[in-house]
């Protein structure tokens, strides 16, 4: 049996992945902004960010966004980029080395894939990319926000796209996670759902030897439903 104590940590983040956020400017230009806080539910993506920031700013004005998916190997320019704003001046609940950044593309050596005008640019460098449409934001306590969203066109690295389908097979995606302000990739896949979506194009595929048993794959009767995220 477990023994368990109270404690008061300083944040919750017991492990979600990473994101980066496009939104558009007032001047058009797009704004980058990493996001720990951020879940999907169907087409619903929900995402928390501080009120004083500049997608904060951008998504009340201009609600259209790209959610922008890295694997593992990124951590260096999320982290970089983390110390950057598109505000001017330097909001004062900011982190004491954050600085103002108008190109944070530039900034971090990245790639926008630009969209067409008023809408934001995708990051080339991101293995998928999830354009939204805000739908509501809550403005809640402690200069907290929480914005809502619809899904709408998802585009993904091919690399990581089963061929024929629209499904990522997760033993190539390798996702970026954020625990307690440090960053990890995947461990050893534990198990699978018993109603994930396993293509048959995986039941060629060998377990990994330090793969549990019941990691077995299952088929899917959806192969040819659209990319969604999940």
């Amino acid at each position: 049996m477990r023994e368990h104590r109270v404690i008061t940590p300083s944040v919750l983040y017991f492990g979600t992945p990473v994101a980066v956020v496009s939104s558009v400017n007032g001047d058009g230009s797009t704004n980058l902004a990493p996001i720990s806080s951020y879940w999907a539910l169907d087409d619903l993506v929900v995402i928390g960010l501080g009120a004083s920031g500049q997608t904060a700013r951008n998504l009340r004005e201009r609600p259209d966004l790209i959610v922008n998916l890295f694997e593992d190997d990124a951590w260096q320019q999320i982290d970089a980029l983390g110390r950057l704003t598109g505000t001017h001046p330097v909001p004062a609940d900011k982190r004491p080395d954050c600085r103002f950044e108008a190109d944070k593309f530039a900034a971090v050596g990245w790639k926008p894939v630009e969209a067409s005008p008023g809408r934001p640019a995708r990051i080339a460098e991101a293995s998928v990319h999830i354009a939204a449409s805000v739908s509501a934001i809550d403005e809640e306590q402690g200069g907290l926000v929480v914005v809502r969203a619809r899904a709408g066109v998802v585009h993904a690295d091919e690399r990581i796209v089963v061929e024929g389908t629209s499904h990522v097979d997760p033993q190539l995606w390798r996702p970026l996670i954020y625990s307690f302000r440090h960053y990890f990739g995947l461990g050893v896949r534990r198990g699978v759902a018993p109603h994930a979506d396993v293509p048959s194009a995986f039941e060629s595929r060998t377990l990994q030897k330090s793969e549990p048993e019941n990691c077995k794959v299952r088929h899917s009767k959806r192969e040819e439903e659209p990319l969604t995220p999940g």
